[in-house]
């Protein structure tokens, strides 16, 4: 008699790290007999690789379990990443919820489960953010996620202090990966079809193996053979060196590109959020990248309705980021993280003027991104295009993040082609440029 091959499924919250994280789970999986399905489909086992950034991240985890006993109540339910290893007791109060896993126990989930059958009492894996630092777990997205670009993971942890985050709690202090290991991951990752490499972390910035910087790591990394790009996740503006920058400038192999948290524009904010720059530094700095790098597509990260944000200090950021030149936000409403030093501060901002704030800067970066995306309108730009094909359109990023589409061609999945940028470039198609 023939047994069929049990299941697995995977759904992941919050940032590329944890995407990088969830394919090495599927990986492991797969290297222990099961096949690998989508998460809507009735599998025989769910992982949920959960976020704790905000509030929201926490229902949604809770939705997504719910999800995943609907399509099969009889199946194994286990929850790990950030939300798991901050708040383990309140996962394994969820209906249906057998395992909780920490962030380091979910990459020795098959030696910590013995059986996924489901029983009676759920268990709890989880070590103490302390005992983090000695470890660093190398994850890279793997060729069965069937995408142009992949994730690379070279950092972990975090040794800021900013008074809004629970990440150091989660994820326990900065650690980094070998350099050569890196470059061995990178190679295997170029092996399997990949073109674009996002390097993610939760601080890549912080990156340092012995003598090794982050800027020591990206030369050897575009020392790698191939036709490929590296794309930075994200990077805190003070560890945006004039080394790495000038890199970029020179550079075809690094995008030119950059993700760089503000989070308000306020003096008094950007204070009690123990940041480690003024707004004068992320202003200057700005200023320098679009010197020297005209075209660079800039991203920044903003939270509204911060403890103490008065509607002076939202005006002060709202002013701030309508002046520098930067290309779009990404906007977070400012959620209770309990814990962080953030959590007991006076002058709460109510919650409908926290949205509201919210939704005035997501206004502003739609304008930002337009403005932006005009901008571009006449430069020659390669972008990397993606598999899927809607309605005879493709789809791509270019090097500064602009999305371009163009006539469907199979032959030019996950290539890329040099193309003039036209109006119509950016909502139909772009015109070759031979």
């Amino acid at each position: 008699m023939i047994t069929a091959k049990k299941t697995a499924a995977f759904y992941t919250l919050g940032c590329k790290l944890n995407y990088s994280e969830t394919s090495l789970l599927g990986k492991a999986f797969s290297e222990n007999g099961f096949d690998i399905i989508e998460f809507d489909k009735t599998a025989d086992v769910y992982v949920i690789n959960s976020c704790t950034v905000t509030v929201n991240a926490e229902k949604e985890c809770r939705q997504v379990v719910r999800r995943a006993l609907k399509a099969n109540p009889g199946a194994y339910i286990i929850v790990t990443g950030c939300y798991a290893q901050l708040s383990p007791d309140e996962i394994v109060k969820i209906p249906g919820v057998d395992a909780v896993l920490g962030s380091n126990e979910k990459f020795r989930l098959f030696s910590l489960i013995e059986s996924f059958e489901k029983r009676e009492h759920s268990c709890i894996f989880v070590s103490p953010a302390d005992e983090m630092k000695k470890e660093f777990h190398f994850a890279y997205s793997s060729e069965s996620d069937s995408r142009t670009r992949a994730f690379l993971k070279i950092q972990d942890g975090c040794d800021y202090k900013c008074s809004f985050c629970t990440i150091p709690l989660a994820r326990g202090g900065s650690r980094s990966i070998e350099p050569a290991k890196a470059v061995e991951n990178l190679q295997i990752l170029l092996l399997a079809g990949f073109k674009e490499i996002i390097l993610t972390g939760v601080n890549v910035g912080e990156y340092l193996y012995e003598s090794e910087d982050f800027y020591s790591l990206l030369l050897k990394l575009i020392a790698v053979e191939g036709d490929f790009r590296l794309r930075i996740s994200s990077i805190e503006p003070n560890l945006l060196t004039d080394e790495i920058l000038q890199l970029a400038k020179t550079s075809n192999k690094i995008c030119k590109h950059f993700h760089i948290p503000l989070q308000s524009g306020s003096a008094k904010i950007l204070k009690l959020m123990q940041r480690r720059y003024t707004a004068e530094f992320y202003k200057k700095l700005i200023n320098k990248i679009k010197l020297e790098i005209p075209e660079a597509g800039i991203g920044v990260d903003v939270i509204a309705g911060f403890p103490g944000e008065s509607e002076e200090d939202f005006v002060t950021t709202y002013e701030f980021l309508q002046a520098i030149d930067v290309s779009y936000l990404h906007v977070f409403t400012y959620s209770e993280r309990p814990n962080t030093k953030a959590f007991i501060l006076p002058d709460k901002v109510d919650i409908f003027d926290r949205k509201e704030r919210n939704r005035i800067l997501r206004v502003l970066s739609e304008k930002k991104r337009a403005e932006f995306y005009k901008s571009q309108v006449g430069a020659v730009v390669e972008p990397l295009y993606e598999k899927e094909n809607s309605d005879g359109i493709m789809k791509g990023f270019t090097s500064n993040y602009i999305r371009v589409h163009s006539n469907y061609d199979s032959l030019r999945v996950n290539s890329m082609h040099k193309v003039k940028i036209t109006e119509s470039c950016l909502t139909h198609c772009c015109t070759d440029v031979i």
